[in-house]
């Protein structure tokens, strides 16, 4: 793939430089040809041809390749005709003009192809190439496509991850910037996932390969990136078959220019072939043809620039025209974590003393309840951990003795229903009914404590929900968490509606409910069950840490799991409609203008050649606007 991507980016340099020099090159001829224009004749014409042939050779290869390839009229060589049919009554310096600035504006969009290849390409110079393999007879480098899964690679400060792992030893800091467009360094320990590209800034760490070269998320991002780029948009597949027909319309409407007018009106014959000859050049439907391409491959280069990774203009152009987005819970609203949200304590016990046991005793267990609440003792016990053997009943709880004591820790029927009913006044059914799980410690005394655990809403989602209801687009949740859950977490995050308990076949069904009655319907998540539904809505969006299975289904990807950027994403989309609409309009108005002042026989062919290629230029300018972040 680097090697397939490095070519291509070299061709479309050389291509662009080609086109750039063709039309500086012409531009010179022309200007020569117009010194000696006045003077002699017979040398101005000569090089009014040469600039004809090299600053047209480049298009006019390329529309007569497309018309045999595909069979159809393109606008490459209506521009050819208006040129020759230029020359034919005289004009060489008009038609030659015609060729440079179409030569010049075709070097232009060459230019943004260019553009937006470079952001793959800025991408692919970042992955180191080798790495530093640990192996029995200690380290060895070896190339990345070498690495398997589960090889140790060594990573010193300073250097870029070279494939996606798992931290086995050390700590650091890591700039994650490149991948998930975060620009505060994140902290990583044990356990902990590492990126191919991103930066190890602080401290040398040992990783276990995790993914092998061809399938990390950086080289995912790389192809959702081509792949993106290469899908054209329903606008853009519009404005391309269009195009044949309107060519075809406009060569009809230049054979009737040549005859009609000589016999309806009293032109004269070289009058009507003139006015002909500015028809096709004015007609043309260069800027209208240039309005969406441009500003769709700028707008997926900033959003790969900045975490949002688009799999295609469809996608991008619709966002825009969402009436209602689905959330799955679960590592898409919530951080998928749970979390110690309240405790309560027997009266007169040891909190320091409580908190030292639970910390002991949980921290043997690998129950993610268990771990929520280890870090929550961790932090309020302040003590190091003591080793103490324990016994764990699989789905009721945990039990062990430690410092003499004998605990018991889990749901209420292990610790005894009817004492952990009426503990602390009921509050462990307060707690239930909010969505809370809660677990229960039990001494020799009775219940001591209770811990109240709730998967928390991610920092940036109340944010996000609120843009979405500023941008008029309803938002609902479906989860397969219990109704309590559910209704809670819905009220925290101040969505519109929910719906609990659902199985992924009832999110497909929710699915199917919302794009009937609602229209265009956005669903987002991240794990395998959410994979038929965010390929049933009309945009699939997934967290970037999300499943395989998600990832591949979905049609943007979220890089950063930031809900925030989905805001973001939606107003790229009307920003990049907004411009493309600008740009028809423009091109349209343009063109109209320049029929009826050629038709009324005010407008002279230099200024029809400008007046339409400066157009084109324009649109192609307005939408190279969209590479700029905001």
């Amino acid at each position: 793939m680097e090697k397939s991507l490095g070519k291509a980016d070299r061709n479309l340099i050389w291509q662009q430089h080609a086109e750039l020099i063709a039309a500086i090159l012409s531009g010179l001829f022309i200007a020569a040809g117009w010194a000696f224009q006045r003077s002699d004749e017979l040398v101005s014409v000569p090089l009014f041809i040469l600039a004809f042939l090299i600053g047209g050779f480049a298009k006019a290869k390329e529309g007569i390749e497309e018309t045999l390839s595909e069979r159809t009229l393109n606008v490459e060589l209506l521009m050819i005709f208006a040129a020759i049919g230029s020359a034919i009554i005289g004009h060489w310096m008009e038609g030659a003009i015609l060729i440079f600035i179409f030569s010049l504006s075709g070097a232009l969009e060459t230019y943004t192809m260019n553009k937006s290849q470079r952001e793959i390409s800025s991408l692919m110079e970042i992955q180191p190439e080798e790495a530093v393999k640990i192996t029995g007879d200690g380290q060895q480098k070896v190339h990345v496509s070498e690495l398997m899964k589960g090889d140790l690679i060594l990573i010193k400060a300073g250097e870029r991850v070279p494939a996606d792992g798992i931290l086995v030893s050390g700590s650091t800091t890591v700039d994650q910037s490149a991948i998930t467009g975060e620009s505060i360094p994140v902290e990583k320990k044990e356990k902990d996932e590492f990126y191919a590209g991103t930066v190890n800034l602080t401290g040398s760490v040992t990783l276990r390969v995790s993914r092998q070269s061809e399938d990390t998320l950086f080289s995912k991002i790389i192809q959702m990136v081509q792949s993106a780029q290469s899908e054209k948009s329903p606008s853009q597949l519009f404005i391309e078959r269009f195009e044949s027909t309107y060519v075809k319309a406009v060569l009809a409407a230049v054979t009737l220019m040549m005859i009609v007018p000589h016999f309806a009106f009293g032109w004269s014959l070289g009058e009507s072939f003139y006015r002909a000859m500015v028809l096709m050049v004015v007609a043309s439907p260069c800027a209208l043809v240039a309005s969406i391409m441009p500003a769709s491959l700028s707008a997926i280069s900033n959003g790969a620039r900045n975490g949002l990774l688009f799999k295609g203009g469809v996608h991008l152009e619709r966002l825009s025209r969402a009436n209602v987005i689905a959330f799955d819970k679960t590592g898409t609203l919530t951080k998928g974590e749970p979390a110690v949200a309240d405790v309560k304590l027997r009266d007169g016990l040891n909190a320091a003393e409580l908190y030292s046991a639970v910390l002991s005793i949980e921290n043997q267990s690998n129950h993610p309840l268990a771990k929520a609440i280890v870090k929550f003792a961790r932090r309020m016990a302040g003590v190091q951990l003591k080793w103490t053997e324990v016994t764990e009943e699989s789905g009721m709880g945990i039990t062990a003795e430690w410092n003499g004591k004998k605990y018991f820790i889990g749901k209420e029927e292990f610790v005894g229903k009817k004492e952990a009913q009426i503990f602390a006044d009921g509050a462990a059914k307060e707690f239930a009914e909010t969505g809370k799980t809660v677990v229960f410690v039990k001494d020799e005394k009775g219940i001591a404590a209770l811990f109240a655990l709730k998967d928390t809403l991610r920092t940036e989602t109340k944010k996000a929900i609120e843009s979405f209801r500023g941008n008029g687009i309803r938002t609902v949740m479906l989860t397969g968490d219990s109704e309590q859950t559910a209704k809670s977490i819905a009220e925290e995050a101040r969505l519109d509606s929910y719906r609990a308990q659902c199985m992924p076949e009832d999110k497909l069904n929710e699915i199917k409910q919302l794009k009937s009655n609602a229209g265009v319907t956005i669903m987002v998540g991240d794990g395998i069950n959410d994979a038929p539904a965010l390929a049933l809505a009309d945009i699939g969006v997934a967290m970037g840490e999300g499943s395989e299975a998600a990832l591949e289904t979905a049609d943007i990807v979220l890089m950063k799991n930031d809900l925030q950027k989905l805001s973001d994403a939606i107003a790229l989309s009307k920003k990049m409609n907004r411009i493309v609409k600008q740009n028809i309009i423009f091109s349209m108005a343009v063109i109209a203008l320049l029929i009826c002042s050629n038709f009324l026989q005010i407008l002279s062919l230099p200024y029809g050649v400008i007046g339409h290629e400066g157009s084109t230029i324009l649109v192609i300018l307005n939408g190279l606007r969209l590479l700029k972040s905001e």
